[in-house]
């Protein structure tokens, strides 16, 4: 895509399909350079509002997202974005739910749930996906 991410841009992972996504901490300023066209937040109370599109997933930090159907499905809608639009998944460090987000689409991506994780944390930070219950939930995600 012409007017996506910059693949060397801050927390930019590119998917083994070759989309890209942008992970971030949501408590520190938005990047330079382009804003994206659609966002999913993480977080346990409502996001501060965006000039983009985006959505919001209950998921209270350190735990596992309050609505799990609806966050596979919230995932699902990030990477069929990421086909077409600049898209960034984001909780309030960038972490552990950002992480574990990550690995979940990695997961529908083709990457195989044993090794999202490792993945994850090799493509985009070796601190992503931070607690036991993250991890295991990422092995069980269904694809």
């Amino acid at each position: 895509m012409a007017d996506g991410w910059d693949v060397d841009g801050a927390g930019v992972v590119r998917l083994p399909s070759g989309k890209l996504i942008r992970g971030r901490g949501l408590r520190r300023p938005v990047p330079e350079g382009a804003v994206p066209a659609f966002g999913l937040y993480l977080l346990g109370k409502t996001p501060p509002a965006v000039d983009w599109p985006s959505r919001w997933l209950r998921w209270p930090d350190f735990r596992l997202p309050a609505d799990r159907v609806d966050a596979a499905d919230a995932f699902r809608e990030l990477l069929e974005r990421a086909a077409t639009e600049r898209v960034e998944v984001a909780c309030a460090g960038g972490q552990g739910r950002t992480g574990t987000a990550l690995a979940c689409v990695a997961i529908l991506d083709g990457v195989p749930a044993a090794d999202a994780v490792a993945w994850v944390r090799r493509h985009y930070s070796a601190h992503a996906v931070e607690t036991p219950w993250q991890r295991r939930y990422v092995a069980r995600f269904p694809a």
